[in-house]
């Protein structure tokens, strides 16, 4: 019996032998194998077709930093070419260990044309993305909010500390995460001091915050409104299950109460702040900065990629002619050089495949939904990555790393480019539609709906074999819940 090796490529190594005497022995066997190897190059180029726009720019200002042999081009083109110029062949090429760097391509050719895109005659000049965050004010927190309150009461010190620590305590949304008794153990105070302070600080703005649940912080916010409506109250207290499904019949029946009057007190509830901590959300806004912009241009569409705020990186010319002499340095210095030298290469040369492979891209996807760019999502066609692959002779995995987390500005708005790929949807006789296109169609049927009789689910699906959409119930389900529609007994309103 023999211990299979595990795959190694020309390495020597130890076999485990169990020969007939039942006796261990070692024997030293050499085997060759081959195995597919990633160029540091073709590594480089799968790295950057994944990454969005504002991530390459901060990978290119991280490499600026790290490698010497890089700089930014200061100087501005002011003219663009008026007709693109995309190569055939966009596979990156193999750069081996032994390339001579005096045969380094000239950089600055490659800038221009790495810079003609579109083609349209434009100006360009140099300028800086806009700082958005500059536009807005800060917020203040929550928590400095209720600490400001706090203080304004004059509490002392044993009340100053619970009131830290509730405050402290208080998620996002407002509500108290602990308990009354928690707060008096962690405090080394009464549950009475605790919660008499608790009660202080329910009085805070905004109203309803440090509630325990749902039902204490709409009380609260009722009571500083000044909502003493008995019925608000018991429905708030007891009903708010059946005030969530709309089960208005029920709610009236148990309160003894008109239907006209349980509705005029929902609407009232309606109103109150089921989150109240909300409005001091600190979350960060996210900026969508598009990575090409789609223009009509006349009777047809024109592709620019988004190079605005792209630095224009070069090989700095000093320590290109000090690999290729090197006289004066030190062998380990000029090794170090060349080794920074290729990776700055690759790296140019790779954005250079990443930038027409996104332009291929989206050139390949203005052809096939073209009918979405005139006319809107109705005229969006079924289609899958392999499509695009096929007409751009690339692979699957590639389409799928460019439309990945990146973004197209288009005569109808900003969309992810993975948006243009839907799956088919069967017409009972004639073309397929794309599923966005169905679910845009579901969306529009809801909107006109009567809000007082909305279209139940299997309503819907008879409305769309009328248009010669032919899906089944649960899947206009799953496609409501897509859009975030509520299903019909939920949005109906009396």
């Amino acid at each position: 019996m023999r211990l299979l090796p595990a795959r190694r490529q020309n390495k020597s190594i130890w076999v485990i032998i169990l020969n007939s005497d039942m006796a261990l022995e070692l024997q030293q066997n050499l085997k060759l194998q081959q195995q597919l190897v990633m160029t540091p190059q073709l590594q480089m180029a799968i790295k950057l077709l994944q990454l969005s726009h504002m991530e390459l720019l901060e990978m290119i200002q991280q490499e600026l930093e790290t490698n010497p042999t890089l700089e930014e081009d200061q100087e501005i083109e002011t003219e663009a070419s008026e007709e693109p110029t995309v190569q055939e062949d966009q596979s990156p090429h193999e750069v081996s260990v032994e390339e001579k760097f005096d045969e380094i391509a000239d950089w600055q050719n490659y800038m221009d044309e790495y810079n003609s895109v579109g083609k349209v005659h434009f100006e360009t000049e140099k300028k800086e993305a806009p700082d958005y965050e500059a536009f807005t004010a800060s917020k203040t927190s929550l928590a400095d909010h209720l600490r400001w309150q706090l203080l304004m009461t004059k509490p002392e010190e044993e009340e100053e500390t619970i009131g830290s620590y509730i405050i402290g305590s208080i998620n996002e949304d407002g509500y108290l995460d602990i308990t009354v008794e928690e707060v008096a153990r962690f405090t080394n105070t009464t549950t009475e001091k605790a919660e008499q302070v608790l009660s202080l600080m329910q009085t805070f703005d905004p109203p309803g915050i440090c509630a325990r649940d749902l039902k204490e912080c709409l009380l609260i916010q009722a009571a500083q409104l000044g909502i003493d409506s008995p019925l608000i109250v018991q429905i708030i207290s007891n009903h708010l299950k059946d005030l969530e499904n709309k089960r208005y019949k029920t709610i009236a029946k148990a309160t003894n109460a008109s239907l006209d009057d349980i509705v005029a007190a929902v609407n009232i509830i309606k109103r109150l702040d089921p989150k109240p901590g909300d409005k001091f959300s600190e979350h960060d806004q996210i900026y969508i900065v598009p990575d090409v912009y789609v223009y009509k241009y006349e009777d047809d569409f024109v592709i620019l990629l988004n190079d605005d705020d792209m630095p224009r990186i070069q090989i700095n010319s000093y320590y290109k002619n000090a690999a290729k002499k090197g006289e004066s340095i030190s062998a380990e210095a000029k090794n170090y050089l060349k080794d920074r030298l290729r990776s700055a290469e690759w790296l140019i040369k790779s954005i250079q495949h990443r930038q027409k492979t996104i332009y291929n891209v989206m050139k390949s996807i203005v052809k096939f939904q073209r009918g979405f760019f005139e006319h809107g999502i109705s005229q969006l066609k079924p289609l899958v990555l392999r499509d695009v692959a096929d007409d751009i002779e690339m692979h699957e995995s590639t389409i799928s790393r460019v439309t990945n987390n990146k973004y197209a500005y288009t005569p109808q708005g900003i969309f992810e480019l993975k948006f243009f790929f839907n799956s088919s949807i069967n017409r009972s006789h004639g073309e397929t539609i794309a599923s966005a296109s169905v679910q845009e169609e579901i969306r529009g049927i809801i909107e006109a709906e009567n809000p007082k009789r909305p279209y139940s689910d299997k309503k819907i699906t008879e409305m769309l074999k009328d248009r010669n959409i032919d899906i089944a119930r649960r899947t206009v389900a799953k496609y409501r819940e897509n859009l975030g529609i509520l299903p019909s007994g939920k949005r109906k309103q009396f």
